[in-house]
């Protein structure tokens, strides 16, 4: 099989990145990361790129202060490495609508929340968690959905619940979400991508098995 080419959008730290790269290492991804485009200058995230001679780019409001220019920044991009699927891997922009329409059913997000609960415009980071436990909720988790042009609301590939303990802080169950969902999810998400084995119909994502190819 050859192997698919990935973008990886990126804010911070890039722990996502790096389970989605130790996974292509150990072969359950056939992809590799052609492009990571991250939205701080400052990530953390540019520097794991450059362990793995990732190609890495920053693109955000202080390089291209319009957002038209910004977009086509990123799609040149994503066009020069000739992408074949985007990954938003804590990545705290909006993906513009050029982008969408150019990677249909194409470009997966990480949410660190069962969505429909917790999602949506200024959900992001340890905002999640805040909202989390200020609700008091019990069963937390992370949703891997496709992106489509309301935020948090591209149809459903895979979640993953994960406990809320009594003497949680954001940071603490921030860090199991990761562990225990995003970081299992996501490169199972992505391999089913790269397999060809999902099928949208409408709001609904169905898992193809490999005796339907």
């Amino acid at each position: 099989m050859e192997l698919k080419r990935l973008a990886v959008f990126v804010s911070g730290g890039g722990s996502n990145m790096q389970a989605i790269q130790d996974a292509i290492l150990a072969g359950d991804i056939p992809a590799r990361i052609v492009l990571m485009i991250s939205g701080s200058s400052k990530a953390f995230a540019l520097e794991r790129a450059a362990k793995y001679a990732i190609p890495s780019i920053v693109i955000n409001k202080t390089t291209h202060p319009d957002p038209h220019d910004r977009e086509n920044a990123i799609l040149q991009e994503l066009r020069k490495a000739k992408v074949d699927f985007c990954v938003l891997a804590g990545y705290l922009s909006i993906i513009g609508k050029g982008i969408i329409e150019a990677y249909p059913d194409k470009i997966v997000n990480v949410h660190p929340a069962l969505i429909p609960s917790f999602c949506g415009d200024g959900y992001y980071g340890l905002k999640v968690h805040e909202a989390v436990l200020s609700r008091g909720v019990k069963v937390t988790g992370a949703t891997v959905h496709f992106v489509n042009e309301v935020t948090d609301g591209g149809p459903i590939i895979l979640q993953k619940a994960v406990e809320v303990r009594d003497n949680d802080t954001p940071e603490v169950l921030q860090r199991r979400v990761m562990e225990e969902a995003e970081w299992v999810l996501l490169p199972k998400a992505i391999r089913l991508l790269c397999e060809d084995r999902l099928e949208t119909d409408g709001r609904i994502v169905r898992i193809k098995d490999h005796g339907n190819h």
